[in-house]
């Protein structure tokens, strides 16, 4: 099994961020799960990179040309691919992976697990999307997307496809759910 997290090429600015990027991690290595992320060799997404290396995990990183310096790519990874463009690097994550899980980030986190949220809302994998909550970071995320679903936006079905956890044991209880259902 491998695990594709999208998180933040920023470390963000409260330690249980980055603390709960090198457990998760260290974890994947424990459980023999792979990795497969964006990259860089900075912010979260380096952090659960490395200890996930650390703990002697197999590591697959996809970086679009146009990032490699301003991401810094991680040299140091089990298979660093690059390829053309974002949707390229999202597509062979997608192909890669067995399941999705969101750490906190940006932009491009959000569009990473929104397209694949779409993608499994439409059919084109019935793998699972989950949302590492930490900290309550996603809860106004969250709020927006219930309200979306009670006017009428978003089915509730398709809001069930955003599993939401907050610690890492969660997430594997999540994982085992999917992968024993």
């Amino acid at each position: 099994m491998r695990v594709c997290v999208f998180c933040g090429s920023s470390p963000g600015n409260q330690p249980e961020y980055r603390e709960i990027a090198q457990d998760l991690g260290r974890t994947l290595a424990q459980k023999g799960v792979g990795l497969v992320y964006g990259g860089a060799d900075v912010g979260l997404m380096g952090m659960v990179a490395n200890s996930t290396l650390e703990g002697g995990g197999e590591v697959i990183g996809v970086i679009p040309r146009t990032l490699i310096v301003r991401e810094l790519a991680h040299h140091g990874l089990t298979d660093l691919r690059v390829v053309d463009d974002m949707q390229e690097r999202k597509d062979v994550m997608a192909r890669l992976s067995s399941a999705f899980v969101c750490l906190p980030g940006g932009y491009g986190t959000l569009d990473e697990m929104f397209e694949m949220v779409t993608w499994n809302q439409l059919g084109e994998h019935a793998k699972p999307c989950i949302l590492l909550n930490i900290n309550g970071f996603y809860d106004d995320l969250l709020t927006f997307l219930d309200k979306a679903r009670d006017q009428g936006f978003i089915k509730g079905s398709d809001r069930d496809g955003l599993t939401v956890v907050t610690t890492i044991d969660e997430l594997f209880e999540a994982l085992n759910r999917v992968s024993a259902g």
